[in-house]
């Protein structure tokens, strides 16, 4: 009679844990299936909205700091410079075809140029083979002299004019090119741009780009504006692959000639690099309607001279965009080339040696 109520609260107590385990047991796979869909739904949204990992170009660092003084001092650091003669590879670009997706680069010459201050500049093309001369070129600071020694008839001409005249280009310097009218035309369409936009060619552009004009001095009627600026480029960084960009930090300073009205013309604007340091590398010119004349991107800094009295830019791209080309000079040995070794102004001065057609640009037309 005693044994049945043992029996029974023994198999009652063993129900009571089955249960407990049981719901346990439930409650873990329930919370186990919930993280599950959690996770899947979560996943699921980031797919959504993530289609694809997207690489951000590096900025390159550190970046120096300046104030308007030191970025003046850069200048005039690079424009102390009076006199430089060395010899130089000229490479010349076409970009009037970038309508076809074309820029036309024409091989290396081998030029030997001769700038001082204010302005002076004589200038030998030849051809790197046979040694030919391909144009001479001279300033003296007020008119300019240029021999187009080779190409068309037309264009082999002993021009003459003053710096600052503004000539329309010579005849055929704006062909138009047909991206479809096959390859002998557009070749033939290329080499007139070329022989036309050579002719158009200035003395005073090489003296400016090279020999960089320093900043006003203090009471001067000009103004300037600083700011910073960041660019994409391709990386010329030694190693780097020829499809990689970085993001280059600078310092911009317009220079501005006040006008009536409150207003005022934009002259140049400086770029200066930032990337461990403050480098002066870019200078844009701008006409009287504010159209960008010229473009002089400064590369490769190295010692000038046997002392290395001065580091310039060894390589520097002048770009004309109204002429729609280009032009590459880097200097071949900048430690052999002679620095502030002043020439006579009559040095300087071109002669029509070759007898070819003079063509005087500032006499008027009957």
């Amino acid at each position: 009679m005693t044994l049945a109520p043992r029996r029974r609260a023994a198999h009652g107590v063993s129900r009571t844990a089955i249960g407990a385990t049981v719901r346990a047991r439930l409650l873990a796979a329930l919370a186990l299936c919930v993280a599950v869909s959690a996770s899947a739904g979560c996943d699921s949204i980031k797919s959504k909205f993530i289609k694809s990992k997207v690489a951000v170009t590096p900025l390159l660092e550190p970046l120096a700091r300046a104030d308007t003084e030191q970025l003046f001092a850069e200048i005039n650091r690079v424009a102390q410079v009076q006199s430089l003669r060395g010899k130089v590879d000229i490479q010349f670009l076409d970009t009037s075809f970038a309508k076809c997706g074309v820029v036309e680069k024409y091989r290396t010459a081998d030029g030997d140029v001769t700038i001082q201050r204010p302005g002076l500049i004589y200038l030998v093309i030849q051809d790197p083979f046979v040694g030919s001369k391909i144009a001479e070129m001279s300033s003296d600071g007020a008119k300019f002299w240029v021999a187009i020694l080779k190409g068309d008839e037309k264009y082999r001409n002993f021009l003459t004019g003053t710096n600052a005249a503004d000539y329309k280009r010579l005849a055929g310097g704006d062909t138009e090119v047909d991206c479809g009218g096959g390859d002998k035309k557009k070749n033939a369409a290329m080499q007139q741009r070329a022989v036309s936009a050579f002719s158009g060619l200035r003395p005073q552009h090489f003296t400016d780009a090279l020999l960089v004009r320093p900043v006003a001095a203090a009471g001067a009627e000009l103004l300037y504006a600083r700011n910073e600026a960041f660019a994409e480029e391709r990386d010329e960084r030694v190693g780097a692959s020829k499809s990689a960009r970085v993001v280059r930090g600078y310092y911009q300073l317009e220079e501005l000639q006040p006008e009536p009205g409150g207003r005022a013309r934009l002259l140049r604007r400086f770029w200066f690099d930032r990337t461990g340091g403050v480098r002066l590398a870019r200078i844009q010119t701008f006409d009287e309607s504010g159209a960008l004349a010229t473009d002089v991107v400064y590369r490769t800094p190295k010692p000038f001279g046997e002392a290395g009295k001065y580091t310039l830019a060894s390589e520097i791209e002048l770009t004309r965009p109204q002429e729609r080309y280009s032009i590459r000079i880097n200097y071949q040995t900048p430690e052999a080339v002679k620095v502030d070794q002043p020439l006579p102004r009559e040095s300087f001065v071109l002669e029509n040696r070759s007898n070819l057609k003079a063509v005087d640009l500032d006499a008027k037309k009957p």
